[in-house]
């Protein structure tokens, strides 16, 4: 990159998934500056906010917090930066990750070349690398004045979300949703229509949300994926996930509905 002396850009440092802000009195910001907050190692382009470019790196020793900076987990940087941020951060993420998996050509083990910003290259068979995203799915179930809530054993807390799946090979995004929720809650579905998607940057995933109604059948848990399911209607909910999920966004869209 021949910018990197001379311009100033966002720098959005990272180490594994924890992320540098710099502090403003009582908020937070990605650092702003010519040069990088911190030596770092490889630098990638990002994009640009606010005209600024925006660069991320990572680092090998572990972030601790200053009288200037504070390291915060990439999720839990949701409620201390600005949206644009958050969501640039992700980004910027998501190429670390896949940088740092990417060093050799998966065909012939030659170590790779950046191309472009988001493509590597093997020189020995040119065989050529970009950032992956895997597809998956959300599902909010309705039946009558209700919602089917589920606790997945991989959560980190109580919270209770959507039935989720990855989309496998061969299959469209909405046979995906029929096959995942038969195979976790033994029930069949219908009217199946599509929400909206969300970037999940954790590590490289892109969350579609589709909405359906119940059309039969008994709740029979997968065992091994789930530990609770059930139906609730609005006035007896359990803890929901976080409002910086699609899957909070959908239930709150169907509580907005629920309320009209």
């Amino acid at each position: 990159m021949n910018d990197i002396d001379n311009t100033r850009a966002y720098w959005f440092v990272f180490f594994n998934d924890q992320l540098l802000l710099q502090k403003k009195g009582d908020t937070y910001t990605i650092p702003c500056s010519v040069n990088s907050p911190l030596p770092v190692g490889t630098i990638l382009k990002v994009g640009t906010l606010q005209e600024i470019p925006c660069r991320t790196a990572s680092v090998e020793i572990p972030l601790e917090e200053t009288v200037e900076y504070l390291p915060v987990g990439l999720r839990a940087s949701y409620d201390c930066i600005d949206g644009a941020f958050y969501k640039m951060a992700g980004k910027a993420y998501e190429l670390n990750y896949w940088d740092q998996h990417s060093h050799f050509c998966p065909v012939c083990g030659t170590k790779t070349v950046m191309q472009t910003a988001i493509s590597k290259q093997c020189p020995a068979c040119k065989y050529e690398m970009f950032p992956a995203v895997s597809a998956a799915i959300l599902v909010l179930i309705r039946k009558e004045d209700s919602i089917l809530l589920v606790h997945a054993r991989n959560f980190r807390g109580s919270f209770h979300g959507l039935v989720a799946s990855f989309l496998e090979t061969g299959e469209t995004l909405e046979e995906c949703v029929r096959r995942e929720v038969m195979e976790e809650t033994g029930l069949e579905i219908k009217n199946i229509t599509c929400f909206g998607n969300q970037p999940w940057p954790y590590p490289s995933n892109l969350m579609v949300g589709f909405i359906a109604d119940y059309a039969g059948g008994t709740i029979r848990l997968q065992d091994e994926e789930l530990s609770e399911g059930a139906f609730f209607t609005k006035e007896n909910l359990p803890e929901l996930p976080r409002k910086l999920s699609l899957a909070r966004k959908m239930i709150d869209w169907w509580l907005g509905q629920s309320n009209e």
